[in-house]
């Protein structure tokens, strides 16, 4: 099967770009001239430029829009004010998660939901199980390009181009109408490697030179970024991962989303199960550990203690930033505390870790 391209594919070509199968998409894992490790400290030092053209989008309008995506998602939208912005999982009814994705408001009868790339179809075809009268929904995902430049550096680079105040556009706000370099945008202040920086929105057929546009203006401050980088950026800040610390099968009570979860919501798909966990309490928890003895953890690697398995690795590795092994697993909540110490089953050998608290990278606000 043919793999997708985005509308950025000649820009991987002509900036060296070493392509993978990322989910049915062709796309740079990291750029031959830099590499992971370099591309990761460049975004916590400087700002990266990357493609996430691949991410979904959904279109939400109608009288009744407001109440349609109140009862889809698991966070309360009622309070966004326009030109705000919420994340949210959204759920089942047994709690388990369909996806996560975040909720831009324009106004009461219009929303744009962003959605994780691999869930485009699956997510669009449960919102539309879901609609109710009153609300038109659109698949608009071929209809946008995605870039995201990321890291200290972000706005000063990109203000040289826009005509737009970014520093008016608060964490999880948007403006759009936005000219960046001629070209109109929507610029969010959002992103997922723990940095602060924006998100652009903008017709494909300008993609090419938009991306251009921020390189130039961001020479010596600015690199393209694979998609290996964006894993470890977004990891070493534990920002959760669709199909590792949330999924069909696991809920945001279990992966310690409870503060997106609004229980006093009157209703929402999967509330009666949530409640009804958060009243007795998780059986399983999320845990961040650091790797006490030499050994890097992976997604999937079994978790023992005392040779009998409590769970799993969400996700894990090297800490480029931290300069250390660590990783997010999912445990039984008696094994959960911080202190505690189990062993991750690293090529069938038993390899002691330690249960931690904020051992995750967290950007300094004044960085």
């Amino acid at each position: 099967m043919q793999l997708q391209r985005t509308p950025l594919y000649p820009m991987h070509l002509k900036y060296h770009g070493k392509l993978i199968d990322f989910g049915g998409w062709e796309l740079p894992v990291e750029y031959e001239s830099t590499g992971i490790i370099t591309e990761h400290h460049h975004v916590r030092r400087q700002a990266g430029l990357f493609d996430v053209s691949h991410m979904g989008e959904v279109d939400v309008r109608g009288e009744q829009a407001e109440a349609f995506v109140q009862n889809l998602v698991v966070n309360d939208i009622t309070s966004l004010a326009e030109g705000q912005i919420c994340y949210s999982p959204m759920c089942y009814p047994d709690g388990g998660c369909v996806d996560d994705l975040l909720v831009y408001k324009y106004a009461r009868d219009h929303f744009f939901i962003v959605v994780n790339a691999a869930n485009t179809d699956k997510d669009f075809a449960w919102m539309q199980e879901q609609a109710i009268p009153g609300v038109s929904l659109q698949n608009l995902s071929s209809s946008y390009a995605e870039l995201a430049l990321q890291g200290p550096d972000a706005e000063t680079v990109l203000q040289r181009l826009c005509d737009a105040d970014l520093g008016a556009i608060r964490y999880y706000w948007f403006h759009y109408q936005v000219q960046i370099a001629g070209i109109e945008c929507i610029v969010s202040r959002t992103g997922y490697t723990g940095e602060d920086g924006f998100e652009l929105f903008t017709d494909p057929e300008w993609a090419c030179s938009l991306w251009e546009a921020i390189l130039d203006a961001g020479r010596g401050r600015v690199l393209p970024i694979g998609l290996g980088a964006r894993d470890s950026l977004r990891f070493e800040a534990r920002l959760p991962l669709y199909g590792h610390e949330i999924d069909r099968k696991i809920t945001p009570l279990e992966a310690r989303l409870d503060r997106f979860v609004k229980l006093d919501k009157p209703s929402f798909i999967g509330r009666e199960a949530l409640a009804g966990q958060y009243q007795s309490g998780p059986q399983r928890l999320l845990v961040e550990f650091e790797m006490v003895d030499r050994g890097i953890p992976r997604a999937h690697y079994e978790i023992q203690k005392d040779g009998q398995a409590i769970g799993w690795v969400t996700s894990g590795g090297y800490a480029p930033t931290l300069n250390k092994n660590i990783g997010l697993g999912l445990v039984g909540h008696e094994f959960a505390a911080s202190g505690e110490q189990f062993d991750v089953i690293i090529r069938h050998k038993p390899v002691r870790a330690k249960v931690g608290e904020s051992i995750f990278y967290k950007r300094q606000k004044n960085s």
